[in-house]
């Protein structure tokens, strides 16, 4: 079974939050400690545990919320700006929190304007705190010193997935080796090394933290003993499959082998109480959305129908492969055209033209998928899971791409890990990439991923990602 850890947030990520967490703290604290003098408000007295309970309540509401807008993506693309903009939506939402909670505290209670205040602060606190490491590379002093052997096809992958440095953001790679039997169609642009001694005499002049096994021919080229020497002496020899899975959140599909998945953790069986519990979790929280959406999903109705006319449907039914390849009927609401399908099944893009004026809003927003919930409490779907795809497509993309099939062992879900990490997708190379991402969420699947990508659904919601 598969480690709890929180191995899909990197350690510069983990860094920031314990930093945050202890600023946001010190921020209640001190200003509820400043204004004990009742220069502005009055307080009631704070018991030093009641300050602490409130203080450490009031930090993880925060940083969830920050979570939730992608805050504590190591790879988020913004400019200061969007920073802070993702900053005061945060900050905005755990003040909300603050003021529903805020009476079960009884006579502790702090006023609405001391809260207010302490929220402005805590914005202005982090947001002073998020220049200071975006100017300077504050994390950077974690990076793993990697060293990968081979240049070849395999190790190729290296150069081509992780060619930015937003995509090194732990590591630092000083070279790589070459080895007998790579290909020759390999490595280009990276340093090469011609070692002119023992592996285990470079990686310790060279103070290497890790090595990437990933030559092409591994029969008899492997310097076993040079890596078990290497491994002793404290340095982490990690495969190129676990290396890729690690730092990109996918499964490399085209270097997978048999005997990888085999011997690999994860990929954990669902047993009857599990199930249960996923279908109890799913409808718990498929009731809950219903119960904020419903005024969204009539005022869609609605729209569709003055766009479109009075007799024009106002949901979309399609077939799609659910679990152990059973097909099954999915419902949302009606984005495209009446006839949008004249000419046969095609792909859907993003910024489609068969989208009606309504349905582009809800296929931006993800309105349309909000039908869905019934399948949810028809137990054919979840909310997190691979996204279902068509029969006709499955067809192809089983023939054309390997281990396709094997995201139909989970139930089929709303959102995925493939839906927070990949751009919408209109092709095989897009399914294929796709898939590297939903056999990572299949290995790694577990309560708190699951919960995890719940959260951060909420940014590709509210900025309109449509992923």
């Amino acid at each position: 079974m598969s480690s709890l850890k929180y191995r899909y947030i990197s350690s510069d990520s983990k860094s920031l939050a314990v930093i945050d967490f202890t600023l946001l703290m010190s921020t209640l604290s001190g200003t509820v400690y400043l204004n004990s003098a009742q220069l502005f408000f009055a307080p009631p007295p704070q018991p030093s545990l009641v300050l602490l309970v409130y203080a450490v309540v009031f930090a993880v509401v925060v940083q969830l919320s920050c979570l939730a807008l992608g805050l504590y993506n190591s790879k988020l693309r913004e400019n200061y700006l969007g920073v802070l903009r993702r900053m005061l939506v945060a900050i905005a939402i755990g003040f909300l929190i603050m003021v529903l909670i805020n009476p079960l505290y009884g006579k502790h209670a702090l006023p609405m304007a001391l809260l207010s205040v302490i929220c402005l602060i805590a914005f202005v606190v982090e947001s002073l705190f998020r220049y200071f490491t975006l100017s300077i590379d504050f994390f950077g002093f974690n990076k793993r010193r990697v060293l990968v052997l081979g240049t070849g096809k395999r190790a190729s992958i290296i150069e081509r997935r992780m060619r930015r440095d937003v995509d090194r953001q732990c590591f630092i790679v000083l070279g790589f080796i070459a080895m007998e039997g790579d290909a020759a169609q390999g490595v280009v642009n990276e340093r090469i090394i011609d070692l002119h001694t023992t592996l285990v005499a470079y990686v310790i002049s060279h103070d290497i933290d890790e090595i990437v096994v990933a030559n092409d021919e591994r029969r008899t080229n492997l310097p076993v003993d040079e890596l078990f020497a290497c491994k002793i002496r404290g340095v982490d020899v990690i495969e190129i499959l676990d290396f890729m899975e690690r730092e990109t959140g996918q499964i490399a599909v085209n270097l997978i082998y048999p005997s990888w998945i085999i011997y690999s953790t994860g990929f954990a069986s669902s047993n009857h109480l599990r199930i249960k519990l996923d279908w109890v979790f799913n409808a718990s929280i498929a009731s809950l959305l219903l119960l904020v959406s419903w005024p969204l999903m009539l005022l869609t109705a609605l729209l569709i129908k003055l766009e479109d006319g009075i007799s024009a449907p106002i949901f979309y039914h399609q077939t799609r492969v659910g679990v152990d390849g059973q097909p099954f009927d999915i419902i949302k609401f009606r984005s495209m055209s009446i006839d949008a399908e004249k000419s046969g099944v095609q792909w859907a893009t993003a910024g489609d033209d068969r989208s009606t004026k309504v349905g582009a809003i809800i296929r931006k927003y993800r309105i349309d998928e909000l039908p869905q919930i019934y399948n949810v409490f028809a137990g054919e779907m979840g909310f997190v899971g691979p996204r279902p795809e068509r029969p006709e497509f499955v067809e192809q993309l089983v023939q054309a791409i390997p281990y396709y099939n094997e995201r139909h062992s989970v139930k089929p879900g709303l959102t995925g890990w493939a839906q927070l990490k990949y751009p919408y997708g209109a092709t095989e190379q897009d399914a294929l990439e796709k898939l590297k991402y939903d056999l990572y969420y299949i290995k790694h699947r577990s309560f708190l991923l699951d919960v995890f990508i719940l959260i951060q659904t909420v940014e590709v919601v509210s900025f309109g990602k449509g992923r």
